[in-house]
């Protein structure tokens, strides 16, 4: 029996026994190490060949990702770790650090109890890193950090014993202060990283070796020697006798943990359920003879098996041939027909598994990544994951031969099932259909997989902006009248509070159009700032978009709202300038006039009359087109820095920040999406390729009133509506 196999019966024995399971994840902004480093550990743990680690990228296993060198999918590996004879379990997931991938890494997080912070010694916390200690904490993940690269401040920079005790003093501060400022409460200070404790390890992940404190009584290996070794340019002995993957993995076990320590304080977090129900109990206290409770963290499409979900077991046993529920999909059951444990891109079919695991299960054909799945039919699911950047680049995609349609819409389903941060628009009528995704390269990767992965040749239009549309000020009260005259609704609307806006795109508060805890919401909003008598007149939440029903004693209302609030929400996915989607504007339904007969205010008369309501009050209340922003972090040598800012000004940018470090300068600047097309080639071709750079998705700003008119009208155009907007005339007279 080889080392592998040995380890694989020796997890399957483990994974009973939850205080010995560890579940991780890696995160880290690109280029820092990552993947590196989980193959490091794989290989460590005896699941690769030590001599292909860092280079055989088991977790970067997708084609795509070794021609690109970063990481694109959240792999997920197991592996056994031995400290003083025990055997632990540990279950990895390896995160994507490009921004366009920042949806992988908060649904990986959603599986996992503690993660490695990934931090290069040279470059130092980058805009990625703290994004994903943000995502971490708001799962109430903890964290431990790795220094990585730490041969480089040697080898290139030359820096002394003294110097390089600096840089970790201030790599570690940065990382403590991001740690206070997102930790909840309760952990801001017991989960502060400390050198003395063992909670930060130095290392190399390239060359496999690393320290901590922790671990010097058992190796001997302190600064001083790994000082000489590295002096001497002898990293093979230093990673014999301190190796990577023991050293950190050491500090996994100690202080990241268990499943049965870790739901107690997660599972409020992310299920909103009754805790004192069976179901409530059960996941608390990780009890693998309580009802089967899952969270589904993503979805893997294997030519041979079909649909794999991945996700992360609760509560309850999992066995082949258990019948399941998902949520969503009322009485349909799912029977689980495989059931394995991920190593890299290797299935391992195992019998069962216990609660506290992350198993891979063939079978759940609708699930999706965020689904939950339980063996109780209409239990309150899991709360949606919180993704921090919404899609901002689109292209028309069609197939290129007629034949391939059916296929095509199969494929996209498919695609939108694995990687939910790809938002598809399938249009039966014209057969075109619309991919959005988080950037440029996001967009690449995707349609690289439709045509290589699922062989489907299909033609695409150029990339496309996603705009927003909001109002300037008030506007109303607007009379929608219904098409038999029988109805009128008396509409107004306003900017909804910048506090409140924030709110809904963290995910504090939950879009939904059947508020459960009425109660809870009113003071949530009033504390935002929003008047106590609207907050209780809150009907729906839609996008960071509200509904406000402020009449009083209005007969029929109570039977016409629920159309009222499908109107709402066609109006809002649909604005009145550009048919893009509304950002942050308060709608209040202020009065109405209802015929008491039921068949005279049916979804034809009802709909369209609220929709003209509200399309005429945001024409009053002028109408503002946003367009999607991102900041741009670039470091160049101080000599191209003249070019880099030039670059920024012919797009539109502001630059925020420009700093000298040594002889590198870093700028930070603010730059319109639209003008972003390009980026790529023209900034190292301004620069010689001496360059280095990233962004980060930033929100949303007013098009300059110079440019919104041109712009709506190419937006109107390119949809194949009349290029002007309608006047709020038009809306009166509907």
């Amino acid at each position: 029996m080889g080392r592998k196999e040995e380890n694989i019966q020796k997890a399957t024995e483990i994974m009973k026994d939850i205080n010995r399971i560890r579940n991780i994840g890696i995160a880290a902004h690109i280029d820092h190490g990552k993947t590196t480093l989980s193959d490091n550990l794989i290989a460590g743990a005896g699941m690769m060949s030590e001599e292909l680690a860092g280079k055989q990228l088991v977790l970067d296993y997708d084609e795509q990702e070794q021609a690109r060198g970063i990481t694109i999918n959240a792999a997920s590996a197991s592996m056994v770790h031995e400290i003083d004879g025990t055997n632990y379990l540990i279950n990895l997931i390896d995160t994507p650090g490009h921004v366009d991938f920042g949806g992988d890494v908060t649904r990986a997080m959603r599986a996992v109890d503690g993660v490695i912070l990934v931090v290069d010694s040279v470059e130092g916390p980058m805009p990625q890193t703290e994004t994903v200690i943000r995502q971490a904490l708001r799962e109430k993940v903890k964290p431990i950090l790795f220094i990585n690269k730490v041969d480089r401040l040697i080898n290139e920079l030359k820096l002394g014993p003294e110097d390089m005790m600096k840089r970790f003093v201030k790599i570690i501060t940065e990382v403590n202060r991001l740690i206070k400022r997102y930790a909840p409460d309760e952990f801001k200070d017991s989960w502060q990283v400390k050198v003395e404790n063992g909670t930060v390890v130095f290392g190399s992940a390239f060359n496999k070796w690393a320290v901590s404190t922790k671990y010097i009584q058992k190796s001997s290996i302190g600064f001083k020697e790994v000082y000489q070794y590295l002096q001497n340019g002898d990293q093979k002995t230093l990673s014999k006798k301190s190796p990577l993957h023991k050293v950190l993995l050491d500090a996994v076990v100690h202080h990241l943990p268990s499943p049965l320590e870790a739901q107690k304080y997660r599972v409020p977090q992310i299920w909103k359920g009754d805790l004192n129900s069976d179901v409530g109990k059960a996941m608390l206290n990780c009890d693998p003879n309580g009802p089967i409770m899952m969270m589904v963290t993503k979805i893997i499409v294997d030519e041979h098996a079909g649909e794999i979900a991945v996700g992360r077991l609760f509560s309850g046993k999992l066995t082949k041939g258990v019948e399941l529920y998902i949520s969503g999909m009322g009485d349909k059951k799912y029977k689980v027909q495989q059931l394995a444990m991920m190593v890299g891109p290797d299935r391992i079919p195992i019998d069962e598994l216990w609660a506290g695991n992350i198993p891979a299960i063939v079978g759940l054909k609708d699930a999706i990544a965020g689904s939950t799945v339980s063996s109780i039919k209409d239990v309150e699911p899991f709360e949606p994951m919180v993704h921090y950047s919404e899609p901002v680049v689109t292209v028309a995609i069609e197939a290129k031969y007629t034949k391939d349609l059916p296929r095509l819409i199969e494929v996209l389903r498919t695609v939108s099932k694995a990687d939910p941060s790809i938002q598809v628009e399938i249009n039966q009528e014209t057969g075109e259909h619309l991919i959005s995704g988080m950037g440029e390269l996001h967009l690449e990767v995707t349609l690289y997989r439709i045509r290589n992965d699922y062989k489907v040749e299909v033609e695409t239009s150029d990339p496309i902006v996603v705009y927003r549309e909001t109002v300037a000020g008030k506007g109303g009260p607007f009379e929608g009248k219904s098409p038999n005259k029988h109805n009128r609704f008396y509409i107004t609307v306003e900017p909804l509070e910048k506090e409140v806006v924030d709110a809904i795109l963290e995910g504090d508060i939950a879009q939904t159009d059947r508020i459960k805890d009425k109660k809870s919401l009113v003071s949530q909003l009033e504390k935002l700032g929003m008047d106590r008598e609207e907050a209780k007149g809150v009907e729906t939440i839609h996008g960071p978009n509200i509904l406000i029903d402020a009449t009083k004693g209005i007969q029929y209302l109570n039977e016409t709202m629920e159309l009222v609030k499908q109107a709402f929400i066609e109006a809002m996915d649909k604005g009145p300038l550009a048919n893009e989607k509304v950002y942050g504007v308060k709608v209040k339904l202020v009065d109405a006039k209802l015929h008491e007969d039921s068949i005279h205010r049916g979804p034809a008369q009802v709909i369209p009359a609220v929709r003209n309501a509200i399309y005429g009050a945001m024409v009053q209340a002028g109408r503002v087109l946003l367009e999607p922003m991102q900041k741009v972090y670039v470091d160049t040598p101080i000599e191209e820095s003249g070019s880099v800012t030039r670059e920024f000004q012919q797009r539109r940018g502001v630059i925020l920040e420009m700093n000298q470090e040594g002889d590198v300068s870093k700028i930070v600047a603010l730059v319109p999406v639209p003008e972003m097309f390009g980026f790529a080639s023209a900034i190292r071709g301004a620069t010689s390729g001496r360059v280095l750079w990233s962004t980060e998705n930033a929100g949303y700003q007013p098009v300059p009133k110079d440019l919104q008119d041109e712009v709506v009208r190419k937006i109107r155009e390119r949809k194949g509506l009349k290029p002007e907007p309608y006047d709020a005339d038009y809306y009166a007279n509907l």
